[in-house]
């Protein structure tokens, strides 16, 4: 006799047979937010649609316009991306195909091949790619061990995936083949490529850029305006990490175990250091006496602040730090948000017709009485803190909407240095599988909440959606208005993090929406090695997160 499986959906309780494919229950409804479905939440676990039902379960259908369907949907275009170029270019002329960075809503892709790359080439790559799309390929999960991924992956010449293998404690991993082509990826896949229709792939220098739709139209590329600033800051950066030879971290592994870290600690500070000096001697050549610092959330910009004013004073100027929450409206005078929630990142949450009339009196040489707002309280506070400007004196302003000049309308363009801060990692997993810089900051922010403000993981991941549309509404449209953008990541912070921020995604509980976060999280960090933080100086930006600055963060 079948077995029966109760599934309960949206509320409805529903019967299947036992063995049910969650890809064939999935046709049954319809996707709410123009998205499509392309995974399956099975009692609070993700699951991939080709996956049965077993047991009785709350279900519910992931879609292209959510976070871990978005995720999914450029794994399987990577995927099939990879399949066209070694299809078309041949595995003999290509030494590895690397996904770098992403720009947008694309991901800029360095080929390491015999033949250069031009638009006729991403045009036949773009067509290939069509073609296994049109097929609707199934991608279909193996499970080897990891013995045999290092002898597999070695004989591809995919050598970056072949050491990241080596330091797995794992003994088995799961592989995908798409019609014959093999390789590995950390996360979930479509169930076939049919659903993969939105993209392109466009020539950038010697490397391409893979074009895919944002997780708010799942199913429209968006004109591409090329992020031309950005693209560069993470070109020198991925330069630099070649370089020193830790591009991924089964090399930032090898360097662990070599007993490398301390001199490559200090190798990646100076480099730091060293960057803050010549932005140091920029901003004093150019004579301008408002520095405007703004990036996203657990990007370092305190820490970065403190540093740079340091170098100001080196160059001779004397540099006065202004934080713009200063300049909050009264707390009762709060924006809301769409949920009916204080919205403290809107620009209308700070008194901008204040702050421009005090930074104006400062550049006229006046006296200005500057305000501290007091956050317990809610309301803005004088006690006395005047400032008035001399020949030498510059005002170090920040704040996340520092690159808005809608924050400074009355302030002429010509007295502002612009600098735009955020970590963007140069590492990645291996040569197909990049490392968000999102990931690195949610990391970041973890571990800082709970040390300083004794936040656990669920408050912590459960806020992060909402940072992350306060930095898409109010930074990141503006970051290539910037005069100098700084990268704050480190190669070897993950390996430090790592033993501060599991505990805290360990306290998840399974039951919790945050659990799925936390659980990929945790996956994530299984990659790296340790290693020990009191290599990390005192004046690291690392340690505006884990503890123990030299500075007042």
């Amino acid at each position: 006799m079948e077995e029966i499986i109760k599934a309960e959906i949206d509320g409805v309780v529903k019967e299947y047979p036992k063995g049910t494919k969650l890809l064939d229950i999935s046709r049954e409804y319809t996707p709410k937010d123009g998205g499509d479905f392309i995974l399956a939440l099975v009692n609070n676990k993700l699951r991939e649609l080709t996956k049965n039902i077993e047991k009785n379960c709350k279900l519910r259908f992931i879609t292209t316009s959510e976070d871990a369907g978005h995720k999914t949907y450029t794994r399987g275009m990577i995927l099939v991306f990879m399949k066209a170029i070694y299809s078309i270019i041949g595995r003999e002329n290509i030494t590895k195909v690397s996904v770098e960075y992403s720009l947008k809503d694309g991901i800029y892709c360095q080929p390491y091949m015999k033949v250069p790359v031009t638009k006729q080439l991403t045009d036949k790559i773009k067509g290939k790619m069509q073609e296994y799309i049109s097929k609707d390929i199934p991608f279909i999960k193996k499970t080897i061990g990891t013995d045999d991924a290092i002898e597999l992956f070695n004989s591809y010449g995919m050598h970056d995936k072949e050491k990241l293998f080596r330091y797995r404690r794992v003994s088995k991993t799961n592989i995908y083949n798409l019609e014959g082509f093999e390789d590995y990826y950390y996360g979930y896949m479509p169930p076939s490529t049919g659903m993969l229709a939105w993209f392109d792939v466009i020539p950038k220098d010697d490397g391409m850029i893979l074009l895919l739709p944002d997780g708010k139209s799942p199913k429209e590329l968006k004109p591409f305006e090329m992020p031309e600033k950005l693209y560069h800051t993470l070109k020198t950066s991925n330069n630099w990490a070649g370089t020193m030879g830790i591009d991924t971290v089964g090399a930032l592994n090898e360097a662990i175990v070599a007993d490398k870290m301390n001199e490559l600690i200090l190798t990646q500070e100076m480099f730091q250091e060293m960057k803050i000096g010549e932005i140091a001697t920029i901003i004093k050549e150019s004579g301008k006496k408002l520095v405007m610092i703004a990036g996203p959330s657990s990007s370092g910009k305190t820490t970065f602040s403190h540093r740079l004013s340091i170098q100001l004073k080196a160059h001779g100027l004397t540099p006065h730090p202004i934080g713009v929450d200063n300049y909050f409206v009264e707390r009762e005078l709060t924006p809301l948000d769409e949920f009916g929630k204080p919205n403290f990142e809107s620009l209308e949450a700070i008194d901008t017709e204040t702050f421009n009339r005090d930074m104006t009196a400062l550049l006229e040489g006046k006296t200005v009485e500057l305000p501290n707002f007091n956050f317990v309280s809610g309301h803005r506070e004088y006690k006395g803190n005047q400032k008035t400007l001399g020949p030498n004196d510059i005002l170090v302003i920040e704040g996340i909407h520092g690159l808005n000049d809608k924050l400074s309308h009355s302030l002429p363009r010509e007295s502002k240095f612009k600098i735009y801060i955020s970590a963007l990692t140069s590492l990645n997993i291996d040569e197909h599988n990049r490392i968000p810089t999102t990931d690195l900051r949610l990391l970041r922010r973890l571990v800082r909440d709970a040390r300083t403000r004794g936040a656990n993981g669920e408050r912590t991941i459960g806020m992060w959606p909402s940072v992350r549309r306060g930095e898409e509404e109010n930074i990141f449209p503006y970051q290539e208005d910037a005069d100098v953008m700084f990268n704050s990541a480190l190669l070897y912070e993950l390996s430090i993090l790592k033993p501060y921020a599991e505990p805290v995604l360990f306290g998840v509980r399974r039951d919790s929406e945050e659990y799925i976060e936390a659980k990929r999280m945790l996956k994530f960090l299984d990659y790296f090695l340790c290693v020990n933080s009191d290599v990390v100086p005192k004046h690291s930006i690392l340690k505006e997160f884990i503890g123990g600055s030299c500075f007042n963060v």
